[in-house]
């Protein structure tokens, strides 16, 4: 998942005091339709997790964060699989897929989507994206655009401006950069931390040992490089414009980036905005009824909004 630079100082403390959290919970075996491997164009394998069945409503993508898997978003894809396809999937060199030492980007990994999008016969998606998801996204509308899409749900994060970054903000990128060789050189601890960082709440026993187990399955050099590709390598900001489908942003409401994701979404066209109170980076976790209202609601105006466009 995707820190943003201002959490980084959270992070710190939260390594240091050796909090702890809950992760996400596994995926419910009873849901699960399909556990499948699709191969990508370079030989990758991807773990692909699919629920529910075809049928009139577009199909959901979940797309997970930095480190984790699909099983992050197993809530919702028992919630939502009731009554759509819900189709979610490890991204390369994350929990049980390939691990690889070249393309871990998030134009490699929209390539791979698209690839997995088309393998499925998943048509016109609607495409959620958390975090590193966010930039994943921006690389898929880069590269594909948005007309064969039913609709985007952005999760907080902004759109990467990439190196500028550095520059608008060096005390908080030089912060990123100094956090990043934590996690190179302690990395258990450092997933311990960050779990307990970007999640507030209460959740079921025993999880953040398996986010951290997830999290570790990815080599620190390569976590490391997706990072900085996620975060400085790419102004992907030109995206935005570039979205011409149902778009909802969903940030939470104490997220240091909430102006950059608030002014993200007037730049698209008829995007709504939501805000989640009392949630964490991971606000489908620590606010999962409020999430799952505003994903379920957007999901419900999907018809009403295109016929208003």
């Amino acid at each position: 998942m995707l820190i943003d630079r201002a959490m980084t100082f959270a992070l710190s403390a939260a390594i240091a005091s050796g909090a702890t959290a809950a992760p996400a919970t596994h995926v419910n075996a009873s849901t699960i339709a399909a556990v499948r491997m699709i191969k990508t164009a370079d030989g990758a394998q991807i773990r692909v997790i699919q629920a529910g069945k075809q049928g009139a409503s577009p199909p959901l993508v979940l797309i997970p964060g930095w480190s984790t898997s699909a099983d992050i978003w197993s809530r919702q894809i028992h919630v939502f699989a009731k009554d759509r396809r819900v189709i979610s999937f490890d991204p390369r060199s994350q929990g049980e897929s390939t691990k690889v030492v070249a393309g871990n980007t998030p134009e490699t990994r929209a390539q791979d989507l698209h690839a997995l999008l088309a393998s499925l016969g998943a048509q016109r998606p609607v495409l959620v994206g958390w975090s590193q998801g966010v930039q994943d996204l921006a690389a898929y509308v880069e590269q594909y655009g948005t007309k064969d899409l039913a609709g985007i749900v952005l999760v907080d994060a902004p759109v990467s401006d990439g190196a500028a970054g550095i520059a608008a903000s060096p005390q908080a990128a030089a912060a990123q950069f100094k956090m990043l060789g934590i996690y190179a050189a302690h990395q258990q601890d450092y997933l311990r931390g960050m779990f307990g960082a970007i999640i507030s709440k209460p959740q079921p026993a025993g999880l953040v040992d398996g986010l951290v187990a997830t999290g570790m399955k990815t080599p620190p050099s390569t976590g490391v490089a997706m990072l900085v590709a996620d975060l400085f390598g790419t102004d992907r900001t030109g995206a935005i414009a570039k979205i011409d489908c149902p778009t909802l942003v969903i940030a939470a409401a104490s997220s240091p980036e909430l102006a950059v994701q608030q002014a993200m979404a007037k730049r698209i066209r008829g995007a709504r905005f939501e805000s989640v109170d009392d949630a964490a980076h991971a606000v489908f976790l620590d606010q999962p009824e409020r999430f799952d209202a505003l994903l379920g609601g957007f999901l419900a105006g999907l018809s009403d909004w295109q016929g208003s466009r």
